[in-house]
């Protein structure tokens, strides 16, 4: 059925014998115009998507006519019924069973552009696996097109299961290193889905992708490893039964790490396009490899003690040079570099390059030992010692008689694990959006820290309500290390430079993070990690970190809403007459709100809208798309009321008067933010037009003459309203007590004494004689001249 213009359906003429009435005339003078005409779309479907999980469902509209925003309705199809449940015009249009979910924000509308709206379900139920439908109320003159689509939304169960079977936790050298991964769903015959599996390895260097499978049956790997899949090194295996398996054949030290098997479910979209609708991932343990050659093992802070012994001949001729080298082990990343000079002994018995906390000594004949204290991580590396065998000869010259290199010794340099515990606590959490949230990340049972300190890492997951998130989940919002320099992660860079969020240790095993406004989208699971940073000549090194298990903030998250109410103080009912309105606002679900309001006036119901004044948060006002400020005042009487006064009233300030309200908050840095808007009703100006108003006035150019002086009267006459024909106006002077003055140059003759003066305007038809006086309008009534003679 076709839908009323929307001015018509506000005004509440859209029921019963009213409603058939006007159709019956919108079909009757609807039958020409545009071919085509309005085109409601929507997003193309059936949609599938997963229960618990967001969705989005897009509208728009084209081809229309009126204003370039466009009012948007949806609707549901429950039962062979179709529920209202949310307008971009009427905040009360959900159902009754409805009203919650959009209370709650669980439902909202997400305006998109001006003439495209997004239909936003935080999180869906099995009941949302229905129709629903996007209407647009006609602003059209010719009635024609499309004014709503309907779109089919498929919501199935969350099966999606990924259970990894745990990797050898070390693997030598050179050995074949393979993952499995077990990844289901259940399969439905009117949504059938596909799935995606991938792999990543988490290192002290960062996550890195190795390989990903599907949903497509395509295979994509990692940036580090295409060389490896080209050579056939890296390959995927397929077993069936739902097991995804991931083969390494030769694996290397720098294999090493964390492993990590994701699952994504994907639903084919129309136009042949896929969309994730589900992500889970599962850990699957921790892989090490172990060199083939000979390796020492030693922790952070120990000391190496390696000695290079030299079998030569001695003749009393040969010197010996000793070089000790460290080079990265194969595999290492960064990849390795020409080997490092850490000591040297040369031919001549100096020592160079040593010192703390590297030192080289000669044992005995044919011995040198280096000695590094203080390992650090970095000096994990190949050790090898170059000797070269010198001669001196008997005119004074040295020549080169042998070189010679050790095999290379492998040293790994590890952190202790840690044996502490951490907790967070939540200190304040927030109950409504932009409350703050601080929360405490505690260490407990720390020991043997010595000289090395700790450092926080903050994290933050997106969850919902009753989601179970693993510990060490999310990314990093801001880290803060052993010498309390803070480091913003991706996206929180501003929110720490402004201030927003502050982390600080408040005692030595006890860091705190503080949000000074929460926003909704910062609800989710938070948690904390901690790790032991020891000293690392010239700065520290980061060990392992522990993870706290998260916590939860949420609160009722609730759209913000004003409305308006505008109403009639004083009405005009004659030209010349002050016109005054008051703009009431009610704001629901906004904390410590600063209002703006703009009066517009429309020159008929639906017709051109045009800006009069503004009064802005901070009360500054702005004359709009009006030219005459001495005849307009805008004033804020309370917090929540403004009145608008319009002075002298003409013909071309009739029409429909309303206020629009903006709601705003101040964000950290004292700036002003949108909230939400309101429009009130319309106010009608519209008083009759009785005929010409004349405003007069009269001028003299001498206040006081003498006898047979000459004065000069003036009698200025304005008319508002339609004027009379010339041959119909008559402007006789009155003088006195009736003495009759012809307008212009008046001489006052000895003895005659005019003490005050006005003159009138007369009307007089070409029927009726004589002068006729006009009642003045007492509100624009011009001055009376006076005039005295000596």
């Amino acid at each position: 059925m076709a839908s009323f213009p929307k001015d018509i359906q506000r005004a509440g003429f859209g029921s019963g014998k009213m409603r058939s009435a006007l159709f019956t005339f919108f079909i009757f003078i609807l039958t020409s115009g545009r071919a085509g005409g309005r085109v409601v779309t929507v997003s193309q479907g059936p949609l599938v998507r997963v229960e618990g999980q967001a969705a989005a469902l897009g509208c728009s509209v084209r081809e229309y006519e009126g204003p370039t925003e466009q009012d948007f309705d949806w609707k549901v199809l429950r039962d062979d019924r179709w529920l209202q449940v949310i307008s971009t015009f009427d905040l009360r249009f959900a159902d009754q069973s409805l009203q919650g979910r959009v209370d709650s924000g669980d439902i909202t509308v997400e305006r998109r552009g001006p003439a495209s709206v997004a239909l936003l379900i935080g999180r869906l139920r099995p009941a949302d696996s229905t129709a629903f439908r996007c209407s647009t109320p006609s602003t059209d003159a010719v009635f024609q097109g499309n004014y709503e689509a309907d779109v089919r939304l498929i919501v199935i169960p969350d099966s999606l299961q990924v259970d990894p079977s745990p990797p050898p936790a070390v693997v030598p050298e050179g050995g074949a290193l393979e993952l499995h991964c077990n990844a289901t769903r259940d399969v439905l015959p009117q949504a059938y889905t596909h799935l995606s599996v991938s792999w990543s390895v988490a290192r002290e260097t960062g996550p890195e992708d190795v390989l990903s499978f599907g949903p497509d049956g395509g295979v994509a790997v990692g940036p580090g490893y295409a060389q490896r899949y080209t050579d056939g090194e890296l390959r995927l295996d397929l077993p069936g039964g739902g097991v995804y398996g991931l083969v390494l054949t030769q694996a290397s030290p720098g294999d090493g790490g964390v492993y990590t098997c994701t699952a994504g479910e994907w639903s084919r979209e129309a136009g042949g396009a896929w969309q994730q609708i589900l992500e889970r991932s599962a850990e699957m343990g921790e892989v090490q490899v172990t060199p083939t050659d000979d390796d020492i093992t030693l922790a952070v802070g120990d000391t190496l003690n390696l000695t290079c012994s030299v079998a030569v001949d001695y003749p009393r001729s040969l010197r010996l040079e000793v070089t000790w080298l460290l080079s990265s082990a194969p595999g290492a990343s960064p990849a390795p570099a020409e080997p490092r000079v850490l000591a040297q002994v040369g031919r001549d018995g100096v020592v160079k390059g040593a010192g703390r906390p590297v030192g080289l000594t000669r044992v005995e004949p044919g011995a040198f030992q280096l000695l590094v204290r203080g390992l650090a991580r970095s000096d994990s590396g190949l050790y090898s010692c170059r000797v070269r065998a010198w001669i001196h000869r008997t005119t004074g010259d040295w020549y080169q008689a042998a070189q010679n290199s050790s095999h290379p010794v492998r040293v790994l340099v590890t952190v202790k694990d840690p044996v502490f515990k951490v907790l967070l606590l939540d200190k304040e959490t927030p109950q409504f959006s932009g409350d703050p949230t601080e929360l405490e990340c505690q260490v407990r049972g720390v020991s043997g820290l010595g000289a090395a300190r700790l450092g926080v890492s903050w994290l933050y997951a997106e969850a919902t309500p009753g989601d179970v998130i693993a510990a060490g989940s999310g990314s990093v919002m801001a880290t803060l290390d052993a010498e309390g320099t803070q480091q913003a992660g991706q996206g929180y860079e501003d929110r720490l430079g402004n201030g927003e969020l502050v982390l600080y240790r408040s005692a030595p095993s006890t860091f705190r993070l503080r949000l000074l406004h929460t926003h909704d989208t910062d609800m989710g699971a938070y948690s904390c990690a901690m790790a032991v940073w020891s000293p690392a000549p010239p700065g520290w090194e980061k060990g392992p970190e522990v993870h706290s298990e998260p916590l939860n903030v949420f609160w009722t998250a609730k759209t913000p809403r004003v409305s308006v109410a505008a109403r009639r103080l004083r009405e005009v009912t004659s030209a010349g007459g002050t016109f005054e309105m008051s703009c009431q606002v009610t704001g629901q679900n906004l904390r410590n709100p600063g209002y703006s309001v703009l009066i517009q006036v429309e020159e008929r119901v639906g017709g051109r809208t045009r800006r009069v004044l503004s009064l802005g948060p901070d009360s500054v006002l702005g004359l709009e798309e009006w030219s005459e400020l001495d005849r307009v005042v805008l004033e804020r009487t309370s917090a929540k009321e403004f009145r608008f006064r319009l002075y002298q009233a003409q013909r071309a300030d009739r029409g429909f008067y309303s206020c629009t309200v903006t709601a705003w908050t101040r964000d950290p840095a004292q700036t002003w933010t949108r909230s939400a808007s309101g429009q009130s009703n319309r106010v009608p100006v519209a008083f009759a037009d009785k005929g010409p108003v004349f405003n007069i006035s009269v001028r003299s150019d001498s206040r006081r003459v003498a006898p047979w002086e000459t004065a000069k009267l003036q009698c200025i006459l304005t008319t508002l309203g339609a004027a009379p024909s010339p041959g119909n106006m008559q402007r006789p002077l009155l003088v006195g007590t009736g003495v009759a003055l012809a307008v212009g140059i008046l001489s006052v003759l000895l003895g005659l004494i005019c003490t005050r003066c006005c003159c009138r305007d007369a009307l007089q038809s070409p029927q009726t004689p004589g002068p006729q006086d006009l009642e003045l309008d007492p509100l624009n009534h011009g001055p009376l001249a006076a005039m005295a003679m000596d």
